[in-house]
């Protein structure tokens, strides 16, 4: 029951109605483009940025851009939680990956060399 009181929030009908002006203001920004891009090509574009702006800003108020905005702070609490690693233990794994792909290339290079030169004893072609 918890869960149908927690989505009655986001679907509610001013909130689809916030959403499909969104996207109504993205398609407007995308048809000035095309009927301004006659007179000037920079024109164009600011219909374009003015439909996002405001599709951003409309999007920003109903209840899925809050829950969004919420989001994205909470990422950003965790990504200062994360720890980097130095710049020594980069380079060293840097390093390791490297010459692992080095030592497999060589590896498979000579399985390579060996199957061929198998292939050509038993079939009896080549050189």
């Amino acid at each position: 029951m918890n869960d149908a009181t927690s989505q009655q929030g986001i679907g509610g009908s001013a909130d689809t109605a916030k959403l499909v002006a969104a996207i109504l203001l993205i398609f407007a920004g995308i048809a000035g483009f095309y009927l301004l891009q006659a007179r000037s090509g920079w024109l164009g574009w600011a219909a374009v940025l003015a439909g996002v702006v405001l599709a951003v800003a409309v999007f920003g108020t109903s209840a899925r851009g809050k829950a969004l905005w919420q989001f994205v702070q909470a990422a950003r609490l965790e990504l200062h939680k994360v720890v980097w690693p130095t710049r020594q233990e980069t380079t060293t794994t840097t390093m390791v990956v490297f010459a692992f792909t080095i030592i497999v290339g060589l590896f498979f290079w000579g399985l390579d060399m060996f199957l061929s030169w198998a292939t050509r004893f038993l079939t009896g072609q080549g050189g």
